[in-house]
C-alpha cells in the first residue's frame, strides 16, 4: 500500500517538559517522526513547549510552535495551519491525552483533522481502564481481578472484597502517577484521592495484587494491512510491584520459555488487531511462575520509554517505522537488511542488552528510597555485551554513581540482619545489597524468596561474587593470567579490579593488554535503513568493526539523565555531531543513554553505545585514532575523566582540562578575579570542619557552601549558623572527598543573572544575558529566567559583558563558557564560571536564533569569531521566559521548597511580545493554571511585608478573597488591604484552612516572598 496522497500537512504533538515517566525518549521519537514524514514529502507542523529538544530546532519541522500544550493552544494552531491529519502517538502520554481532548471537544471534527496512527477509540481502549478491561474480556485474555472506581468510598468496598494489598492504577496518566500499592484502608484513602486527582477522567482501577510475579513486555508493530511483527521481548528482572521504568531488565528474554513467549505474542497480536493501532504498541504481562497464570496488565498504544529501549536494543527504529506506517506505507514496502522486506523481521542477535535505571534520591533526602508502582527514576542506561554478566557490569559502570562493579564497601559494614532487612523492600540499592548478601553466604533460594528476582539472575550474580572472592586470595602480581582474562570476559572493569587490589587503573590496563585482552567491537544493524549500524564492545568475541581513514572527531555524551544533567547536554552533543559532519569530519559519538537523540543511528557517522569511563573511551580512541575529543558538551560526565584521558595521550579539543579544573580551583580562581578587578563574595575553601568554622567566623553568616566539581548544585546549601555548618560539612566532604568544600558569603536579596558566551581563545561574544526571576539562592536550573533581561540596568549589562570577556580570555576558553553573576547593592559580583556547555544553551539558541553549540564546535576546529557574521548584538521584538518543572508529585513526602541544590527535571519556554504574556505562557506550559479569582493565602516574614503590599493591592483589585496569617494580616489592614485573619500552624487554624479550601479552586499561597498556585 503506497503512502497516502489525500493528506498533505500533518500535525505532531510533542511531549512537553522532561518529567519522571516522560523523558527525552520522546525527543528521539519526535525527531524521527519529523524526518520520516518530510522524507515522504509531507508538510510537518510541530507543537512542543520544551526548548531543550532537537525536535523544536529550526528545520526539523516545516513549522514549529513552542507553545503551551493545552487543548486551547492547539485549537488556535489547528485553526491557523489547517493540517489534514494529527499524529498523536509520538508525544507520550501528553500527546495521547491532548488528542483525546481535541476529539472529545469536537475540535478535530470542526477543522476536519484526521487522527492517524491511533484512532480516538483505540486511545480509549488503551488508556481507559474500563474500556481496556472490556476489550480483554471480549478477546478471552485474562486480566487481574479489578474494578473501576470513581470515588474513595467505592474503592474501599472493592479493596475489602479483593483483600489487601491492592494496586491503585489511575487512568490516562504516566509513569504510574498518582497510583501505588496499598496495604490498608488508610493508605487506600490517601492514594485513591491522589489517583483520582491525577486522572484525566477522574477514574482509578482497584486491582488485585500480583506482587512478586514476573513482569514481561513485548514491543509489537502493526501496519494497515494487518501485518504484525514483534520487535523485542523484554524481561523485567525486578518482579511485579516495581514500575517498569524503575525495574532493571534484559532483552532478549533470558529465562522465559519459548512456549510462554509465543503465548504472549499471540495475545499481543490479538490485542493490537482489536485496538487497531497502526505503528508501535507496548504490551505488559504478569506471569506467575508457580502456577503458569498469565494476565495482561496494560498497553501503551504509542511510542514509549520501552519502545525507545527496544529500538536501541534491536536496531529497529520503532518511531521512524511507526510514522511511515501511519502515513499509509506498509512493512512489505520497506527493505529489511537481513532478507526481503520488513514484515519478515524477527528479533535476533548474539548479544544481551541490560537496562538499569538512574535515580535522584540524593536530591531528595526526605524521600523514602522504596520502589513501587509509581515511577521514581529520572533516567536510565543501556549496556550491550555478549553475556548477561558482561552487560550487567557495563550497566553498573555506566550509571555515573562512582561505582564500577557490584561490590560496595559501605555495605560490608552492615550487620547480617540489617542487610536482609534492607533487601526485603525494592530500592535503588537492592542489587548491590544482594551482592553483599551473596558474599556473606546467603543462598540463591533464600534471596529468591525474599526478592522474587529470578533464580537464574541471582545465580549469575553469585558466580560473579564467588569469582571475586577467589581473586582476592591473590596479591596483584600473583593473580594467574587466566584469572585476569576471565575477569575481563565476565565484565569486571579495570577500575574495579584496581580498587580490589589497591593498584592504579593504568596498572591493570597495561597488564591485560599484554595478555591480549583489548576491547573488541561488534555491530548492531539498523532495520529498515540501508547500510546503517552502531557498535558495542566485548572482551569475548573477535573485532568485526572496520575503521575508515577519514579525518574524525569524537564526542563524549552525557550518560544517563539525572537532575542537573539532562536533555540540554544531549542537545549540544547532537549539534556538535551535525557541525562536524557539515565540516567534512567523521563524527564519532560515545554515549550509553537509550532515550536520547545522540544515540540515534543517524545523528553521528559512527555511534559507540558504551559507558563513559576511561577504560571504554580510551579503547575507542585507540581504535579510531580521531584528531581529538570534545568533552565540554556532555556535562560533568566527560569532564570528570578529561584529565585522565589527556594524561593517557588523548587530544582534548577546545578549552583544556587544566583550564576547566582551574575554574573549579577556588584559591586559583579567586586570585585570578582579584587580578582582573572583578568583585566576588568573600569566600575560601576548606578541607575539614575546623577549617570551615574558621572561615565562617572570618567572613560571617549566611554562607553558600558546596562541594567542588559537581553539577546541578549537588550538595549545595545556604548555611545560617555554626550548628547548620557542622551538620552539613561532613556530607559535603563525602560527596567529593578529594576536593575542598567551597565556602562563600551568601548575598541576600541579590538579583542573579547568567551568561552564555562563545570564545575563540582571544575574542568573546556574549550570546545572551539571562535574568533570574527568583532571588539568588535558588539554583539557576530551578529558577525562571527572562531573555532579554527586564530590570538590569545598561550599566550592569555592560559590566557583565566586560567581565565575561576578561574571564574567558584569562581561562583560555575555546568554545562555550557559562558565567553566573549576582547584582547586590548596585555592584556586580561573579559567583562562578563554567568553561563548558551549560543547560541553558538550547534556550539561548532558541530565543536568539544563534546555533551556539554548532558554532562552538567550529571554534574548537580552529575558526575565529570574526568568521561568524551572525555573532552580533541583537534586539528582540519579543521576550522569552524559561520556567522549571519539578517532580514533587512523585515524591509526596518531600517539602517542595527550592534552594541552591537543583530539583527540576525539565523546563518549558513561553515567548511573547511582552514579559507578562511570556511568563503566563511559561507557567501554563509548566502545568500551573494561573487563577483569575478565588481564595489566596498570604504569609510572609517581616522583611518581605513592604514588598508584598503592592502585590496584595493588585490581588484585591482583581477580586481575590485574601486570607493572611496574624502578622501579615495586621500589616495589610493597616495599609488598607481588607483580609481575613487565620492563626498559624500551632493553633491549627492554618492547616484546617488549607484542608477546607482543598476542594475550592483556585488556592494560592504567598510565602516568604514566593507565589505558589495550587
Amino acid at each position: 500500500m503506497p503512502k497516502r496522497t489525500d493528506i498533505k500537512k500533518i500535525l505532531i504533538i510533542g511531549s512537553g517538559p522532561i518529567i519522571i515517566g516522560q523523558a527525552c525518549e520522546f525527543d528521539y521519537s519526535g525527531t524521527q517522526a519529523c524526518k520520516a514524514l518530510r522524507e515522504e514529502g509531507y508538510v510537518v507542523v510541530l507543537v512542543n513547549s520544551n526548548p531543550a529538544t532537537i525536535m523544536t530546532d529550526p528545520g526539523m519541522a516545516d513549522k514549529t510552535y513552542i507553545e503551551p500544550l493545552t487543548v486551547e493552544s492547539l485549537e488556535k494552531i489547528i485553526a491557523k495551519e489547517k493540517p489534514d491529519a494529527l499524529l498523536p502517538n509520538l508525544g507520550g502520554q501528553t500527546g495521547l491525552n491532548l488528542a483525546s481532548g481535541l476529539h472529545t471537544q469536537g475540535i478535530l471534527k470542526k477543522y476536519n483533522v484526521e487522527l492517524i496512527g491511533v484512532k480516538a477509540d483505540a486511545i480509549e481502549r488503551g488508556e481507559d481502564r474500563l474500556a481496556f478491561k472490556d476489550t480483554m474480556e471480549k478477546l478471552g485474555i485474562v486480566t487481574p481481578q479489578s474494578k473501576i472506581c470513581l470515588s474513595v468510598e467505592e474503592a474501599e468496598l472493592v479493596a475489602e472484597k479483593l483483600k489487601y494489598p491492592v494496586v491503585v492504577r489511575p487512568a490516562y496518566t504516566l509513569g504510574g502517577t498518582g497510583g501505588g500499592i496499598v496495604y490498608n484502608v488508610e493508605e487506600l484513602r490517601t492514594i485513591t484521592t491522589r489517583g483520582l486527582n491525577a486522572s484525566l477522567i477522574h477514574q482509578v482501577l482497584i486491582e488485585e495484587s500480583v506482587l512478586g510475579w514476573e513482569e514481561l513486555e513485548l514491543e509489537v508493530v502493526r501496519d494497515a494491512k494487518n501485518q504484525k511483527i514483534t520487535v523485542c521481548f523484554i524481561e523485567n528482572i525486578d518482579p511485579m510491584g516495581v514500575h517498569t521504568g524503575d525495574s532493571f531488565c534484559v532483552a532478549p528474554m533470558l529465562t522465559v520459555p519459548q512456549e510462554l513467549q509465543k503465548r504472549m505474542q499471540d495475545f499481543s497480536y490479538k490485542i493490537v488487531d482489536a485496538i487497531g493501532v497502526v505503528g508501535g504498541t507496548n504490551i505488559q504481562f504478569a506471569h506467575n511462575p508457580d502456577d503458569d497464570r498469565l494476565v495482561a496488565i496494560e498497553i501503551n498504544p504509542r511510542t514509549s520509554r520501552s519502545s525507545a529501549l527496544a529500538s536501541k536494543a534491536t536496531g529497529f527504529p520503532i518511531a521512524r517505522i511507526s510514522t511511515k506506517l501511519a502515513a499509509g506505507i506498509t512493512m512489505d514496502e520497506i527493505p529489511y537488511w537481513r532478507k526481503g522486506t520488513l514484515e519478515a523481521y524477527e528479533p535476533s542477535g548474539d548479544y544481551v542488552v541490560v537496562k538499569f535505571a538512574r535515580w535522584a534520591f540524593e536530591k531528595f533526602p526526605q524521600a523514602r528510597d522504596i520502589l513501587g508502582t509509581q515511577m521514581k527514576a529520572v533516567g536510565e542506561v543501556m549496556s550491550i555485551g555478549k553475556t548477561f554478566k558482561e552487560a550487567l557490569q557495563k550497566a553498573i559502570r555506566s550509571l555515573e554513581i562512582n561505582r564500577y562493579g557490584l561490590g560496595v564497601k559501605k555495605f560490608r559494614a552492615l550487620t547480617f540482619d540489617a542487610l536482609k532487612e534492607q533487601i526485603a523492600f525494592p530500592s535503588s540499592e537492592r542489587i548491590f545489597l544482594m551482592y553483599e548478601c551473596l558474599r556473606r553466604g546467603v543462598a540463591v533460594e533464600e534471596l529468591y524468596k525474599i526478592t522474587r528476582i529470578g533464580r537464574w539472575f541471582i545465580g549469575e550474580m553469585k558466580d560473579l561474587v564467588d569469582f571475586e572472592e577467589e581473586l582476592l586470595k591473590y596479591k596483584w602480581l600473583e593473580v594467574p593470567d587466566k584469572k585476569l582474562i576471565q575477569a575481563k570476559e565476565w565484565g569486571f572493569s579495570d577500575r574495579y579490579l584496581a580498587e580490589l587490589f589497591a593498584v592504579k587503573e593504568r596498572t591493570v590496563r597495561e597488564r591485560r593488554i599484554i595478555l591480549g585482552k583489548k576491547n573488541r567491537y561488534a555491530a548492531i544493524e539498523v532495520s529498515g535503513v540501508p547500510n546503517a549500524a552502531y557498535y558495542y564492545s566485548t572482551y569475548i568475541a573477535e573485532d568485526t568493526v572496520k575503521v575508515s581513514d577519514k579525518k574524525k572527531v569524537m564526542i563524549l555524551g552525557g550518560g544517563p539523565n539525572r537532575i542537573g544533567q539532562g536533555i540540554e547536554f544531549d542537545y549540544t552533543c547532537v549539534h556538535a555531531a551535525f557541525a562536524l559532519r557539515d565540516d567534512g569530519y567523521e563524527s564519532i559519538m560515545v554515549n550509553c543513554n537509550p532515550e536520547t537523540v545522540s544515540t540515534d543511528y543517524d545523528t553521528s557517522n559512527k555511534l559507540y553505545f558504551e559507558p563513559l569511563t576511561v577504560e571504554d573511551v580510551l579503547a575507542i580512541y585507540e581504535k579510531e585514532k580521531p584528531e581529538g575529543v570534545i568533552v565540554q558538551f556532555g556535562g560533568q560526565t566527560p569532564l570528570n575523566i578529561a584529565q585522565q584521558l589527556k594524561d593517557n595521550g588523548v587530544t582534548i579539543l577546545g578549552t583544556s582540562p587544566e583550564s576547566i579544573r582551574l575554574a573549579e580551583d577556588r584559591e586559583y580562581f579567586r586570585e585570578r578575579m582579584k587580578k582582573l578587578g572583578i568583585m566576588q563574595p568573600a569566600g575560601d575553601a576548606a578541607r575539614s570542619l575546623d577549617e570551615a568554622i574558621k572561615i565562617a567566623k572570618r567572613i560571617g553568616y549566611p554562607l553558600m557552601v558546596r562541594p567542588s566539581f559537581v553539577l546541578g548544585g549537588r550538595g549545595m546549601e545556604v548555611i545560617y549558623d555554626e550548628e547548620m555548618l557542622r551538620k552539613y560539612a561532613q556530607a559535603a566532604i563525602e560527596i567529593t572527598p578529594e576536593f575542598p568544600m567551597l565556602i562563600d558569603r551568601f548575598l541576600e536579596q541579590a538579583i542573579e543573572t547568567e551568561v552564555d558566551a562563545l570564545s575563540d581563545g582571544e575574542d568573546t561574544f556574549v550570546a545572551a544575558v539571562m535574568e533570574h526571576i527568583e532571588f539568588a539562592g535558588v539554583h539557576s536550573g530551578d529558577s525562571a529566567c527572562a531573555i532579554p533581561p527586564r530590570t538590569i540596568s545598561e550599566k550592569h549589562l555592560k559590566t557583565i559583558e566586560e567581565y565575561t570577556a576578561k574571564i574567558a580570555k584569562e581561562l583560555k576558553v575555546v568554545g562555550l563558557i557559562n558565567i553566573q553573576y549576582a547584582i547586590c547593592n548596585d555592584e556586580v559580583y561573579i559567583l562562578e564560571a563554567n568553561p563548558r556547555a551549560s543547560r541553558t544553551v538550547p534556550l539561548v539558541s532558541k530565543i536568539t536564533g544563534i546555533p551556539i553549540a554548532r558554532i562552538a564546535t567550529q571554534m574548537m576546529l580552529g575558526r575565529k569569531i570574526k568568521y561568524f557574521p551572525e555573532l552580533k548584538k541583537h534586539t528582540f521584538p519579543y521576550v522569552g521566559v524559561k520556567e522549571a518543572v519539578f517532580p514533587f508529585n512523585m515524591f509526596s513526602e518531600v517539602d517542595p521548597v527550592l534552594g541552591p541544590e537543583m530539583k527540576a527535571t525539565g523546563e518549558v519556554m513561553g515567548i511573547a511580545e511582552t514579559f507578562g504574556l511570556a511568563f503566563y505562557k511559561a507557567e501554563e506550559a509548566a502545568g500551573t493554571k494561573l487563577p483569575t479569582e478565588g481564595n489566596i493565602l498570604l504569609t510572609v516574614a517581616d522583611k518581605d511585608k513592604k514588598a508584598l503590599l503592592p502585590i496584595a493591592k493588585r490581588l484585591q483589585k482583581i477580586g481575590f478573597t485574601i486570607y493572611a496569617t496574624e502578622g501579615t494580616s495586621v500589616f495589610l489592614k493597616e495599609k488598607g488591604v481588607e483580609n481575613i485573619e487565620i492563626k498559624k500552624l500551632p493553633e491549627g487554624h492554618l492547616l484546617k484552612f488549607i484542608e477546607r479550601i482543598e476542594y475550592e479552586s483556585p488556592k494560592n499561597i504567598i510565602d516568604d516572598g514566593y507565589f505558589y498556585a495550587y
